[in-house]
């Protein structure tokens, strides 16, 4: 029985001491989770507690006022800022081109010429350089030319002297070097002394280029004002020219005559733009520049034309290629209307006048009187005392039957002989 009971005891004896351990651990971990739990709360009055509290505060305001002051602003504002750096880029932008135009101006300007001896010359002083653009065929038109508006002689060497004004009939040469067709030119500069030779092969179609070396030869020989082209068929006043371009003399950059915009041809007929799909599609018109029968340039959009001759592009025609080297410049357009007047006969005008005379007090009776005359634009106001600068026919590019009408054009709207002498510019 002893040995019985002391065996059961000793079992017992183990199962009690991990039971002992098992319920120690359990009592310490229920200590330690209610020690977290339920530990002391921090007293909010300490000086620690306030001290930290604070701080949190001042980061809460710093951080509310940085991202008040980073905020975007207000899409108008944004916009206006938008607005004046575009302003300022183009203003850049023009600044940029008006300093390219008046270096090259002025490099030009200080430009001397270099004859074939080697010897170094100036150019010649001149307020206004006109170029008579004419061809071999038109030796009547020239004389019909000398014979109005041009001075000639001694008179046309007076007047280039004493007012600056230099006018030549501005040709080119023949594809074959010195044929009868040169000849016959030299002998009448040899009579004339009014030519202005070009380095360019004549030919109808090729206005653009004989343009471009005319400005290129004149600003070479004379430093000008302004430099003007006119067709041989057209009638000027020389007068109000020179007053006219008085008028523009303090601007640097200015472009002179009766302003157009016409349709671009894409069909096969007298002004047909062989590269018409450049300007958009069909319908599209040409944007504006000067009619070609006469215009005037200044003295930097000349120089700017000889500067850069090789890279101007030439349109089929001479007054679209040259309103399109000056379409992207800082360029002053005057539409000059005054250079483009109508020639007489003019129109048919028909004035009404109205007459009632009271028979009695119930009858009354009214007549009608017709008055018509013939009378053109440049004729009227030249009759006024304003005379057109310059005067030609739209429907024929130029004065209709120039040879045998421009004396009766010149009497009829003509400022007369002496006002070139006394224009004042």
């Amino acid at each position: 029985m002893k040995a019985k009971g002391g065996a059961a005891g000793g079992e017992r004896r183990p199962v009690l001491s991990r039971t002992i351990l098992l319920l120690c651990a359990c009592s310490f971990g229920l200590g330690m989770l209610f020690t977290d739990r339920f530990g002391a709360m921090p007293d909010l009055k300490s000086p620690v507690v306030a001290q930290r509290r604070r701080q949190e505060e001042e980061l809460q305001v710093v951080s509310e006022d940085f991202v008040a002051k980073t905020k975007p602003s207000d899409d108008r504002d944004v916009m206006g800022e938008v607005a004046k750096t575009h302003e300022a880029i183009q203003y850049l932008d023009k600044s940029i081109a008006t300093l390219q135009m008046e270096l090259a101006a002025r490099r030009s300007r200080h430009e001397l010429l270099e004859s074939a001896d080697g010897v170094r010359q100036e150019r010649k002083k001149a307020f206004v350089v006109i170029g008579i653009n004419t061809a071999f065929s038109s030796k009547k038109r020239r004389d019909s030319v000398r014979e109005t508006w041009m001075p000639q002689g001694e008179k046309l060497k007076k007047l280039e002297e004493e007012k600056g004004v230099v006018i030549r009939f501005m040709i080119g040469h023949s594809p074959a070097s010195n044929s009868a067709l040169d000849q016959a030119i030299d002998v009448e500069d040899a009579i004339h002394h009014d030519f202005l030779r070009l380095d360019h092969v004549e030919g109808y179609h090729k206005l653009s280029a004989k343009t471009k070396t005319f400005f290129s030869t004149a600003v070479a020989s004379w430093d000008a004002d302004f430099y003007v082209k006119v067709d041989d068929d057209v009638h000027v006043n020389l007068g109000m020219l020179l007053t006219t371009l008085g008028r523009h003399k303090l601007k640097p950059r200015v472009y002179i005559g009766c302003m157009k915009s016409g349709p671009v041809l894409s069909d096969n007929s007298k002004y047909h733009e062989p590269e018409f799909w450049k300007f958009g599609e069909d319908g599209n018109k040409y944007f504006r520049h000067a009619t070609g029968q006469i215009y005037a340039i200044s003295k930097d959009l000349a120089t700017y034309i000889s500067v850069n001759k090789p890279l101007l592009h030439k349109f089929a025609n001479e007054d679209v290629s040259l309103g399109a080297w000056f379409i992207g410049l800082d360029v002053e357009h005057i539409d000059d209307r005054d250079m483009c007047c109508g020639t007489p006969p003019g129109q048919f005008l028909s004035v009404v006048i109205i007459y009632t005379m009271h028979v009695s007090e119930d009858l009354a009776l009214t007549f009608h009187f017709w008055n018509g005359f013939d009378i053109s634009d440049c004729e009227w106001k030249a009759q006024a005392g304003n005379a057109c600068v310059a005067s030609f026919d739209w429907r024929c590019s130029g004065v209709c039957n120039p040879v045998e009408r421009l004396k009766d054009v010149h009497m009829r709207c003509g400022e007369g002989d002496e006002a070139i002498w006394s224009a004042s510019f």
